[in-house]
């Protein structure tokens, strides 16, 4: 258990615990601030903490060699416990002095069902080679999906699996499987250079916390050819920006190739957001692509247009698009209309989903558009 000596902080992270906040906002010239539910608002009960204790309070949860990162460059990204609780955090100097934010993770790892997740995301568990990608903003659950599939690999297969974070999130107990857990910056350099390294270590499975630039997507893209089942999270949007991504931070000379290599090694995309349930709280939306012969020609051939028409004829394998998730949210009751309107990835879709076609309200498709 972290022990800290300021008791307003304490009673702040552990008010934040017991309300069932995301993420913890701290800096020296205002009240903390609290997300709870995406919703993010000031803690006026609390204290405005000095300069002189946040620097106590991050000599308290930094290493000395976390410490001297800091000093030497504005910024470090970090992780620690406090009791049972694990935090993501992020420090950084700015014009009014230090600043803190904690992501709380959540100390269980939930099941994919438990998520609201699609059952389709479980046979991912059960691939033995490929590259499956969890995409959408920061915040809406990518790694609670990653760690999800995991546990189900942890808990059902005999299989080595190492996770690259930065930092690392989840902790997790190796059941069935042999787990090992390596964090940038501690464990190895980075995301490609522990990729490569990783490859000689026996691996099954491979967990990259963040796809983020060249040499980390190319390296997992040969983890995944040379045999191994691959996860990884970009911040993309949807299935088609996520594919252009991965194509367009390589060369021109070098694309027609990489998307000959994608088109045998992908998987699966899974893009999702969490967004306001009707009667307060969240609910995850998503996006799933599964692959197959369409949609591998589609990205060996450039077509990308493509994708999504495979994807609206695919459902039978498994797929949907953005807007057919929101739709079935709305018919299931848990989310209003407006909500899906902006939510959608294509306004006028959803409209037509909602068989509103643009023209305002009224009873159709089996949707009570009720405003």
């Amino acid at each position: 258990m972290q022990n800290f000596t300021n008791r307003a902080l304490s009673k702040l992270i552990q008010m934040a615990i017991d309300c069932g906040a995301s993420d913890i906002h701290i800096n020296s010239e205002n009240y903390p601030a609290l997300r709870v539910h995406g919703e993010l608002n000031y803690d006026k009960s609390s204290e405005i903490f000095s300069k002189e204790t946040l620097e106590k309070f991050i000599s308290e949860i930094l290493t000395p060699a976390q410490l001297e990162r800091f000093n030497k460059t504005g910024d470090l990204d970090f992780a620690f416990t406090y009791d049972t609780q694990r935090f993501r955090g992020s420090l950084y100097r700015e014009m009014r002095g230090i600043s803190l934010t904690f992501r709380l993770v959540p100390s269980v790892i939930r099941s994919l069902d438990e998520l609201g997740l699609p059952d389709t995301l479980k046979t991912m568990a059960y691939k033995h080679r490929g590259l499956f990608l969890a995409t959408g903003p920061t915040g809406h659950g990518k790694s609670s999906t990653l760690a999800a599939i995991v546990n189900e690999i942890n808990q059902k297969i005999k299989s080595h699996i190492v996770t690259i974070e930065d930092p690392i999130e989840y902790v997790h107990v190796p059941a069935l499987s042999v787990i090992h857990q390596r964090e940038i910056g501690t464990d190895t350099e980075n995301f490609a250079s522990g990729i490569r390294h990783v490859l000689r270590q026996d691996p099954d499975v491979i967990l990259i916390g963040e796809m983020r630039d060249l040499e980390t997507i190319s390296a997992a893209i040969t983890a995944a050819e040379t045999g191994h089942l691959v996860f990884g999270t970009l911040h993309t949007q949807d299935a088609s920006q996520s594919i252009e991504r991965i194509i367009d931070v390589f060369p021109p000379h070098q694309q027609n190739q990489i998307r000959l290599q994608l088109s045998y090694v992908l998987l699966a995309i899974c893009s999702q957001q969490l967004i306001p349930a009707q009667g307060g709280g969240r609910v995850c939306a998503t996006e799933i692509l599964i692959s197959n012969p369409a949609i591998r020609a589609s990205i060996r051939e450039g077509k990308i247009s493509g994708i999504r028409n495979s994807m609206l004829t695919g459902m039978s394998l498994g797929m949907h698009t953005m807007e057919q998730d929101l739709a079935r949210l709305l018919r299931e009751g848990k989310i209003l209309p407006e909500t899906a309107k902006d939510f959608a990835y294509d306004r006028s879709e959803i409209e037509r989903l909602m068989g509103m076609g643009g023209m305002g309200g009224g009873m159709q498709g089996g949707f009570s558009l009720r405003n």
